[in-house]
């Protein structure tokens, strides 16, 4: 495990990995140094061949408050375009990326890019005290981030535009009924409850997880016969696993299958 004052906490319990955003005083604010630790963590989470299950969370009361405004450049205007090439798109990228589940375990508010963050995950377990915000308008920007791409396909363009036209809080409850979140508890119950998600999808066909999270993906741009074909490619090597052969058996001998990951 890293150290507490690191501001980005790695901790493993057997395959499944917790990144904690350790900027608790900014609200786990996405300064340039957490950004790059995100990135850098990412890309090794996602070779690193032994992962099966990821838990994002925030240390504190929020999840992330969004981009670190009190960041400012040492003269001029920011650069927020270089800045959203260079330091956000390989973060979102690299989660969407990763080759196993991940779960966003939000307390408190998921404000801005922290929001994106968050909708970037696989699932999202929200506490009762949380919220969410797309506060970009609030101060004269777009959404970015990548909340332009998955709010619309997560809750309708209406809904969408709602949210990140008018800047306005929506509470845990609320995004569950939009269909944000998948899930709300209490907040002494998320950290087990995020666990306990991230446990048994670690016991799960990891490959065949994988290849759920590229399909579903690919199917917001693929026509039919497209998607169809890529379905094909993707259950004829899922039909070479020691994963398939294992849950084949198992359901023959109607016992749970023990899968490996391979």
């Amino acid at each position: 495990m890293a150290q507490s004052e690191d501001i980005l906490v790695v901790s493993r319990e057997d395959a499944v990995v917790t990144l904690t955003l350790n900027r608790p005083q900014r609200l786990n604010a996405l300064s340039q140094s957490l950004l790059a630790r995100l990135a850098e963590a990412l890309a090794a989470l996602k070779e690193d061949g032994t992962t099966r299950a990821m838990i994002v969370t925030g240390t504190g009361r929020g999840f992330s408050s969004g981009a670190d405004l009190m960041e400012a450049p040492e003269s001029g205007p920011p650069d927020l375009a270089r800045t959203l090439r260079e330091r956000y798109a390989p973060v979102i990228e690299g989660l969407v990326a990763l080759p196993f589940p991940t779960i966003a375990a939000v307390n408190g508010p998921a404000a801005g890019a922290g929001m994106s963050l968050a909708l970037a995950c696989d699932f999202v377990i929200a506490a009762e005290s949380a919220y969410f915000l797309q506060a970009f308008v609030n101060i004269g920007l777009v959404p970015d981030a990548g909340s332009t791409w998955f709010l619309p396909r997560l809750i309708g363009p209406v809904a969408a535009r709602r949210m990140m036209m008018l800047g306005e809080k929506v509470s845990a409850a609320e995004a569950e009924r939009l269909g944000l979140v998948a899930e709300v508890v209490s907040d002494a119950e998320l950290m087990p409850r995020a666990r306990a998600l991230a446990e048994r999808l670690a016991q799960g066909p990891t490959r065949a997880l994988a290849g759920i999270k590229q399909l579903v993906q690919a199917s917001w741009t693929n026509d039919l016969a497209t998607q169809l074909e890529l379905e094909a490619e993707w259950q004829g090597e899922m039909g070479h696993t020691r994963d398939f052969f294992e849950g084949v058996q198992a359901f023959a001998m109607k016992r749970p299958p023990k899968f490996e990951g391979r």
